[in-house]
């Protein structure tokens, strides 16, 4: 193994402010990783720290073995991809290609040759005489990045490239970007808010927030084994459902709270009696059958058709999101029953958060009770 990028113990400070605390990671060569959480969680100033363009203030930062701490961003080879592309205005596509390139002194012929072959690859061989006011977004987001493989640096770096595309180009170019890191076999940091992004682009995700690491890993180790409620909530759209519970008496069931009543789960093994928890299922793993033929019944309250998925909201407190294939044929104000995904089930501390796995790793459910939810009489 091979690692291209390692930090340890990296801290970053901004007066009193600890925007990056006890940073930890290590890229392998070759891969592609995600960095994902919500506003001011610290992955822009990781990915800026990467680029020299933040002065870390413990700790050490290494790039290909060599160590980064207090070197200048033009001698740690690595190309950043911005959001606003940061494209030379007064240049042409062409120009805007080779200019890293001439202010190194290659040679003008050799430099449009590269770029040219650059642009091949990345469809802009008929725009290299245009200025960047004559591109579409997604045509200056692929000028920005041949812009930084025609330097083959040693890592690519991508501060939220996407975000300023509409929706349908966000698709195609995500697309697009990974093709490309397969093709060029980089080393790829990309940062965004966007876990769609993350868990469809990258080969491992790293969930920040408040400048820590909640949880790093393989996209779909994250949303099978979230470490924790705040991981468990953030990957995976629709978001998980989250229920107040506490363990029963024996130990060997839980009671799921909805408020005005309640839901009962039995689960394979004992935990502490009355301890308190929150049990997490996403949309996905809850299936509609009968009234009465469920885990528990409870009355829709919104129904929302995509044509090729439903979203059904429950009138509950927590309000729970089921999604089903196609149209579905629940309505508003009906009771359905609710049949869970017991394998799916997750379970995790109030007070800390953190995931909880019962001992012998399984959860069941009791047989079905005639439980009516949401104001309902049993």
């Amino acid at each position: 193994m091979t690692l291209q990028i390692e930090l340890n113990g990296v801290n970053k400070f901004y007066g009193a402010f600890h925007a990056l605390k006890d940073i930890n990671l290590a890229i392998e060569e070759g891969t592609f990783v995600a960095l994902v959480g919500p506003s001011g969680c610290g992955k822009s100033t990781l990915l800026r720290s990467l680029a020299g363009l933040e002065k870390i203030s413990t700790g050490e930062m290494k790039i290909a073995g060599a160590l980064m701490n207090g070197v200048p961003p033009r001698k740690r080879d690595v190309a950043m991809v911005f959001q606003s592309y940061a494209l030379y205005p007064h240049m042409t596509v062409e120009e805007n290609l080779t200019y890293s390139l001439r202010i190194r002194g290659v040679k003008k012929a050799e430099a449009r040759k590269a770029a040219e072959e650059v642009a091949a690859t990345t469809g802009l061989s008929h725009l290299m005489k245009r200025y960047p006011r004559e591109l579409s977004g997604g045509q200056r987001q692929r000028v920005a990045m041949s812009r930084a493989i025609i330097r083959h640096p040693k890592a690519f770096l991508f501060d939220e490239p996407l975000s300023n595309l509409d929706a349908a180009l966000r698709v195609h170019m995500r697309k697009e970007i990974r093709a490309l890191h397969d093709r060029l076999k980089a080393t790829s940091v990309y940062v965004t808010h966007d876990q769609i992004e993350a868990m469809t682009m990258a080969d491992y995700v790293v969930v920040m927030r408040d400048g820590i690491i909640e949880q790093q890993g393989r996209p779909l180790d994250l949303y099978d084994r979230p470490a924790n409620k705040f991981v468990a909530g953030f990957i995976g759209s629709p978001a998980m459902n989250f229920i107040p519970a506490i363990v029963g008496e024996d130990g060997a069931h839980i009671v799921l709270d909805f408020g005005k009543t309640q839901a009962k789960l039995a689960i394979g093994s004992r935990l502490s009696p009355g301890m308190s928890l929150t049990a997490g299922i996403r949309p996905e793993h809850i299936k509609i059958v009968a009234e009465g033929r469920g885990a528990f019944d409870v009355s829709v309250g919104i129904v929302e058709s995509t044509g090729s998925a439903t979203f059904i909201t429950s009138a509950t407190q927590p309000e729970l999101t089921i999604v089903e294939t196609g149209r579905g044929g629940a309505r508003s104000g009906e009771i359905i029953g609710l049949a869970i995904d017991l394998a799916q089930l997750h379970l995790f501390d109030t007070t800390t958060g953190r995931r909880i796995e019962p001992e012998n790793g399984r959860v069941g459910i009791e047989p079905p009770r005639h439980l009516h939810v949401a104001g309902h009489a049993s």
